[in-house]
């Protein structure tokens, strides 16, 4: 099932999509309220509503040699850091070229959410908690990401963190493909199976330290490709399974 949230008027709701309909729901997790309108009417807005979004870096070995930090021994815990829900950004959202960094970089990525709250969640019960899966794209500022003491501004920025189109509750993430296409040239192709952290490993970990709450956001990682990004760049990620998040760079 495919769940959205969208601009609907002056209205912010959430549904589910069945064909061109849209069967209104009353929350993310609530059922359905009887009402529908049409996909053509509303405006897409990025499938959750977080407190957090939890972001997992370095998750796959060949991302890790591209970046230079193969030189030691493989993580043993997944490397975690915090996006805030200033960054989201809608499907087919503009996304303006900050004047502050000189190297604007993409990375594809499958995210999820989180339909019940996850505290202490061991590997087996993890993906009990997890409402649906969405394409996530982690804009980064690279060169700030080397400069500052923490990732704020690399990671954090406004507008950093484009998420949808929807959400796909009925999916396995064991093993999906995560494609990246720059102006439709592929630039990342990998599957999760490749992530030196899995899903449930990943839930199982943040949820020692954080509470998940409902529609917080985690992204998993990214495969190897990331690159440089230019104004005017179309911007394409791919989850099998999930559908299609469009970005355009300004």
């Amino acid at each position: 099932m495919k769940l959205l949230r969208f601009r609907h008027g002056e209205t912010v709701a959430w549904g589910d999509l069945d064909g061109d309909t849209i069967h209104l729901r009353a929350s993310m997790t609530g059922a359905r309220t009887g009402e529908t309108t049409s996909r053509s009417d509303v405006s897409l807005l990025a499938p959750a509503e977080p407190t957090k979004i939890v972001c997992v870096g370095r998750n796959y070995l060949d991302h890790i040699k591209e970046l230079g930090n193969d030189r030691g021994d493989l993580p043993t815990e997944p490397g975690i850091f915090l996006k805030g829900p200033n960054t989201l950004a809608v499907h087919e959202e503009r996304v303006a070229y900050p004047d502050w960094t000189e190297n604007f970089h993409f990375e594809g990525e499958l995210a999820l959410v989180i339909g019940r709250e996850a505290k202490n969640v061991g590997r087996d019960a993890a993906l009990e908690h997890v409402l649906g899966y969405t394409c996530g794209l982690d804009l980064t500022a690279r060169d700030k990401q080397s400069a500052d003491l923490q990732w704020f501004r690399a990671k954090g920025a406004d507008k950093f963190c484009p998420l949808g189109p929807w959400l796909e509750t009925n999916l396995d993430p064991s093993d999906v493909r995560v494609t990246t296409r720059v102006n439709g040239e592929t630039r990342q192709d990998g599957r999760t199976s490749q992530m030196i952290f899995d899903v449930p490993t990943i839930l199982a970990y943040v949820t020692r330290f954080v509470t998940l709450e409902v529609g917080d956001v985690v992204l998993t990682g990214t495969p190897s490709g990331v690159g440089p990004l230019q104004r005017g760049d179309r911007v394409e990620v791919e989850v099998g399974g999930v559908g299609v998040l469009l970005t355009f760079i300004a």
